[in-house]
């Protein structure tokens, strides 16, 4: 039975998560070149992007849970790729010299995602898509 034949066809969690299983299988291709997984390497792009970003701003930025953004800051610690420090109560996360150096691959592995899923959507249809997401998690 294809999917849009299917009785829960009009069922925004059915739906919802179809699309999301697809779109991790690109993402997931798109991100093999450098090792990380995607959530990996958006969290590890936003630690560049804003060195010493607390957890909080992470969660914020990538709406995960705090304790998902522990385990993935974690997992980066172990490939030498983030380090946390400490300040009383404040936690700080820095990119390492190792990170920096995979920015250009992560550039590169993030635009094959864009272009993998927008040579199949069309560019004009992929933007509207992810502005209407955007605006449907922002109301939810």
């Amino acid at each position: 039975m294809k999917t849009s034949e299917s009785r829960y066809c009009k069922c925004m969690y059915f739906s919802a998560n179809a699309l999301a299983r697809k779109i991790e299988k690109l993402a997931v291709d798109s991100w093999k070149m450098i090792d990380l997984s995607p959530s990996h390497a958006y969290l590890l792009m936003a630690v560049i992007s804003e060195p010493g970003i607390q957890p909080g701003g992470l969660a914020d930025e990538l709406q995960l849970t705090p304790s998902t953004i522990t385990r993935l800051i974690e997992k980066l610690e172990e490939k030498k790729l983030v380090v946390r420090t400490t300040d009383g109560k404040l936690t700080n996360v820095y990119p390492t010299p190792k990170a920096k150096e995979l920015q250009p691959k992560m550039k590169e592995c993030s635009a094959r995602f864009y272009e993998n899923y927008a040579g199949i959507l069309g560019r004009e249809e992929s933007y509207k898509l992810v502005e209407s997401i955007n605006k449907l998690a922002d109301k939810l």
